[in-house]
């Protein structure tokens, strides 16, 4: 079961969103009457793995409490082509002041939601896993994450302050693959220590230096199945570098432990949806 989003992040996301948004006001909106009521259903044009339900209502329910949503899907489950994905009545004024923020957390964190199934997919059956990376639309790290996990991967760190990855301006600046390890068991010895390496002898300064992880970092196919019978248990491995659909299955079945894509977060193409309306009681 996927954890849920923080409460506490989610709301300051929207109070942000807004804020750039509606700023002092809706012009527009305004123009309507006080008490026209309006309903409203949103619709995914295409298929794909729904998330940001949490964002979604937020947004109504900040602008108008009185606005009321019904939902016929959960976050983490499959869309299709033209299935209604929610329903949504009250103050017409406040339906059409939260359509846009509301779609754009809607479509954006179910495009990566999409987007992280997809890779998921692609190595079923194996032993491999795959995971994020800090590459994230800048204020939006914790609800894409959020949204990796609705498509069925996996997150890495959330940031520079819950795990270690040194990795190679670390490595030049520290000295050594062997001086930056130690002195990451010294200054934090509960935490995990990843590092990242470019080719199979610095794979085995890693491995000498007592790395938990190493990351593989475009590494060949077959230097990728070398590094897996080297370290033949004693560290972790991660594959990353230009990771791509195509070549998945193939790294997966190196016997590397996880894969990183950046572009799962990086690259992301909004899921197509709408929201039409129509008069109350219409």
């Amino acid at each position: 079961m996927v954890s849920g989003p923080d409460a506490t992040l989610v709301e300051a996301d929207i109070r942000r969103a807004l804020q750039e948004d509606v700023g002092s006001g809706d012009l527009t909106a305004g123009l309507v009457p006080a008490g026209q009521r309006m309903v409203a259903d949103v619709i995914s044009r295409e298929s794909g793995v729904l998330c940001g339900r949490a964002w979604f209502d937020g947004v109504f329910k900040a602008i108008d409490p009185a606005i009321e949503i019904s939902w016929l899907v959960r976050d983490g489950e499959r869309l299709k082509a033209g299935q209604t994905l929610c329903s949504l009545q009250g103050p017409a004024r406040g339906l059409l002041t939260g359509e846009r923020t509301a779609l754009n957390f809607l479509q954006t964190l179910s495009g990566t939601a999409s987007s992280a199934h997809r890779y998921a997919t692609a190595i079923e059956g194996t032993s491999a896993r795959i995971l994020d990376t800090r590459k994230t639309l800048p204020g939006l790290r914790h609800a894409q994450k959020y949204a990796v996990r609705c498509g069925g991967a996996s997150n890495h760190r959330q940031g520079l302050f819950d795990a270690i990855l040194i990795k190679e301006n670390h490595i030049h600046a520290a000295g050594s693959i062997a001086a930056a390890v130690e002195a990451a068991r010294r200054q934090h010895p509960a935490v995990s220590v990843e590092v990242e390496t470019e080719n199979l002898e610095e794979l085995d300064q890693a491995l000498a230096a007592g790395a938990d992880v190493i990351m593989l970092d475009n590494f060949s196919l077959a230097d990728m199945r070398q590094a897996v019978k080297r370290t033949s248990g004693r560290a972790k491995l991660e594959a990353s570098g230009n990771v791509e659909l195509g070549v998945l299955r193939e790294i997966a079945e190196t016997g590397v432990d996880f894969i990183s894509v950046g572009a799962l977060t990086k690259h992301v193409r909004a899921l197509d949806l709408s929201m039409r309306f129509s008069d109350a009681g219409a």
